[in-house]
């Protein structure tokens, strides 16, 4: 093969159409733009995507759904049942100690629920407690504080 042996494949190419060459060639006249209106006119047509021709946008006629707060702070809950069964008399809880056994991931922000039973004397440490969680904790004779 040679260089001026080079063709692309067969209906790989088409020829471009030519408009405005008269009646005969079906593409006279209004050159396969129609009758009036803002895209039979030359020059750009600069329409937003999702014009609909003045008719509402689809955007704008679905009902809108949802908000997500930036502000709300996510926490991670851990119960005091389980930190029983984890931890040994005297220990502190903390976000750090949580993740290390495997109850949180690092950096998330921690709320003890008091759901199970809390037989050991514990040190916690935690962004926020539930009134229960607060109950059982003292009944054990433990502490805690709530972090910033």
């Amino acid at each position: 093969m040679k260089l001026h042996e080079l063709a692309p494949n067969p209906g790989a190419t088409k020829e471009r159409k030519r408009v405005g060459r008269g009646i005969g060639s079906g593409h006279g006249k209004t050159c396969g733009r129609g009758h009036k209106g803002q895209k039979s006119r030359s020059g750009d047509r600069k329409l937003p995507p999702g014009f609909e021709g003045g008719q509402t946008p689809l955007y704008m006629r679905v009902p809108k759904r949802g908000f997500r707060s930036i502000r709300k702070i996510e926490y991670q809950v851990v119960n005091v049942g389980r930190i029983n069964k984890l931890f040994e008399e005297g220990e502190e809880v903390t976000p750090e100690t949580l993740a290390e056994k495997g109850l949180c991931k690092k950096g998330d922000y921690i709320k003890i629920l008091g759901d199970g039973n809390l037989e050991k004397k514990l040190t916690f440490k935690a962004h926020a407690f539930s009134k229960s969680a607060i109950e059982k904790i003292e009944k054990a004779g433990g502490s805690y504080e709530v972090l910033k």
